[in-house]
């Protein structure tokens, strides 16, 4: 009798004393077994892959460029070494892109990601200062004609390729000089682990050399339709050759000038206006157009171009086509 008040002195049954028993026995030896957790899948963003994709194709594409430039001597005068340096940037910013995804999902750090934004920043800055500087030395070459091919002309082109690739170098290194939010987040912009100041600064800088650009292709149309017009009255065609040149010349501006700001605007006012808090949906809808300007920037200036069409030709088929070697330069080739 004395054992069965010992043992049941809760006055609760013996069998439900049994069952407590064995479930702490279990919960005991529960807790010593290591629970192994499923790792999570990685997901990927497909906004990433198609800002990859398209840092895949600038890099082919502008690497074509850089190629054909570095391996053809006769293409060393300033305005080709000004379009290898908007196809290097532009290389550059693909191979940015690229890096950018493969260290977002296979190497995350605070190291990396500081690299990774500042060859992006620097690699797209120098693009749009490369597009300014063409801008300017196509200005130059119609303005001062008679004096464009000299050695000043070389030596202002280099100072232009010194003061950019400085100035982009220089910005690019900001972040990972500690210029970053990646201490403070609420200081972030829509493109972390830029701060809300650097972007504003970009964006702001952006604007300033859009409306340089404006001027200048205002005046290069200017300075076109006044050269179309004196060759029209040489010819005795007024009416039909100098309108026709007009339209193309202000068409290829209008097109240059349309797709500059078509891609950059977007993401430039976004970055004014936008932080961290707003969805990264805007973010990416916005700087994908961006990076299509790269894609493009080879066709306009590059593929258009008819020493360089020469050089392709002659390293894919080994030959120059006739329509090449025969066409003549106009007015309207700006």
């Amino acid at each position: 009798m004395n054992e069965d008040l010992k043992v049941n002195l809760s006055g609760l049954p013996r069998d439900y004393l049994d069952a407590g028993a064995a479930e702490n026995v279990s919960a005991a030896v529960s807790s010593q077994v290591p629970v192994v957790e499923p790792e999570p899948e990685l997901v990927v963003n497909p906004w990433d892959i198609v800002l990859c994709t398209s840092g895949t194709l600038i890099s082919c594409e502008n690497a074509i460029v850089v190629l054909i430039i570095f391996h053809n001597p006769s293409l060393r005068a300033p305005m080709f070494l000004l379009i290898g340096s908007l196809a290097l940037a532009d290389l550059l910013a693909g191979i940015g892109l690229i890096i950018n995804f493969v260290f977002a999902y296979m190497l995350q750090s605070e190291a990396t990601k500081l690299v990774t934004i500042g060859l992006i920043v620097a690699s797209f800055s120098a693009s749009v200062c490369s597009l300014l500087a063409i801008t300017v030395d196509r200005y130059l070459s119609l303005y001062y004609a008679l004096t464009y091919h000299s050695e000043r002309t070389v030596t202002f082109t280099y100072v232009m390729l010194i003061m950019l690739w400085g100035t982009s170098i220089c910005l690019g290194l900001l972040p990972i000089m500690g210029w970053n939010c990646l201490r403070d987040e609420s200081t972030c912009s829509v493109v972390r682990p830029l701060t809300k100041n650097n972007a504003a600064i970009l964006s702001v800088s952006f604007l300033f050399m859009f409306a340089l650009m404006l001027q200048l292709y205002i005046q290069i149309c200017k300075i076109v339709m006044r050269h179309a017009h004196q060759i029209a009255l040489q010819h005795h065609f007024l009416a039909t050759s100098h309108y026709v040149t007009t339209r193309k010349g202000v068409s290829t501006l209008a097109i240059i000038l349309g797709t500059f700001a078509a891609c950059w605007m977007p993401f430039t006012l976004y970055s004014l206006i936008a932080d961290y808090t707003y969805p990264s949906i805007y973010t990416y809808a916005t700087l994908l157009p961006a990076t299509y300007n790269s894609i493009i920037n080879p066709v306009i200036y590059a593929f258009r171009n008819q020493e360089i069409q020469k050089a392709l030709c002659l390293i894919c088929c080994g030959c120059i086509p006739s329509s090449l070697s025969q066409r003549a330069r106009s007015p309207s080739d700006v």
